[in-house]
């Protein structure tokens, strides 16, 4: 299987439980992995693979409709809509708040799944599968 991914997405959002997160969006970072079929490779074309600037559309017009209470909810609304329009057949997707707490980075979800329920081997490459880089 061949990946695409989206680091580094910036977007702001309404996510949260407390009263001043439910008031005014708050910036988020979106990282994630998507697998393709291999026919977008071996035929170049892009009738093929999963579009990444139709992906951040989505998801940017998503969020500036919806408000979730949780990054969880949010992480899983991301893959589903990643299986469901997209017809990805795997997904990684991190969304992390930065500098919610003090003296803390960012705080988030990691979320991971297969189509089918599968979850293939853990693909190490920091940053670009929305694992942290240390």
């Amino acid at each position: 299987m061949d990946f695409i991914f989206i680091e580094g997405m910036l977007v702001n959002a309404n996510v949260g439980i407390f009263p001043r997160e439910r008031t005014a969006s708050q910036p988020l970072e979106i990282n994630m992995t998507f697998g393709v079929p291999d026919d977008a490779a071996l035929r170049d074309d892009i009738a093929d693979t999963i579009g990444y600037d139709q992906v951040v559309e989505r998801i940017r017009a998503v969020l500036a409709q919806r408000q979730f209470n949780l990054l969880e909810t949010l992480g899983e609304f991301v893959v589903n809509l990643m299986f469901e329009e997209f017809a990805a057949p795997w997904v990684r997707v991190s969304i992390s708040k930065p500098g919610v707490m003090k003296d803390v980075r960012r705080v988030g979800v990691y979320i991971e799944r297969g189509r089918h329920g599968e979850i293939p081997a853990p693909l190490a490459l920091p940053g670009a599968l929305g694992v942290p880089r240390n």
